[in-house]
């Protein structure tokens, strides 16, 4: 437990650093260059990310709740929505008309579906943890930028490209899943 909860201090700081010091930030990425600055970010939220995937793996089984037996449903329904909102995120298409952070979104909702499903300890503090700093990353993004300048509507193609993406993209990671974890799939 002691590597997830290192990996989440990690993630939280370097991740909320751009946010809340911003004038920091870029006085750092002035002394360093912008390639030496993201290269540093990239190797640290990878560091983070194995940390927490081998104290995830790693923690004791302690259950906190049990899960409801129709959760997997509910979770399958949440992550479609949590890749959809992902991927708008990198799309050209009008969600970013009507949802502001649809990356941070996305991971609240990808936090939320697995807390759907999982009650032991260290699920509680992964997702839990994440659901949490997206909320705070999602504030913090709205203090830091100030005022929402909605995008121009877009063709309503780019919207059927991010369905089928979507679509893909979900089986995909679904596949994946199963290879390293239980298969989000029934029957699976």
């Amino acid at each position: 437990m002691t590597l997830l909860i290192l990996g989440l201090i990690l993630w939280w700081i370097v991740h909320t650093y751009p946010l809340v010091a911003k004038p920091s930030r870029d006085a750092l990425v002035a002394k360093l260059g912008e390639g030496p600055y993201k290269g540093v970010y990239s190797l640290a939220i990878l560091a983070s990310l194995v940390l927490m995937v081998i104290g995830y793996r790693g923690a004791e089984i302690a259950h906190v709740y049990f899960p409801p037996a129709w959760g997997m449903h509910l979770t399958d329904l949440l992550m479609i929505f949590a890749v959809f909102l992902f991927g708008a995120s990198h799309s050209k298409g009008n969600v970013k008309r009507y949802v502001r952070h649809p990356q941070l979104l996305a991971v609240l909702v990808w936090a939320i579906s697995h807390l759907v499903v999982n009650g032991d300890l260290a699920s509680v503090v992964l997702f839990g943890s994440l659901g949490v700093w997206a909320i705070v990353a999602i504030f913090a993004t709205n203090a830091r930028d100030g005022a929402w300048v909605k995008p121009a509507p877009a063709p309503r193609k780019k919207d059927l490209i991010l369905v089928g993406i979507t679509v893909v993209a979900y089986v995909v990671v679904g596949l994946i899943h199963g290879l390293v974890g239980p298969s989000p799939f029934p029957g699976g």
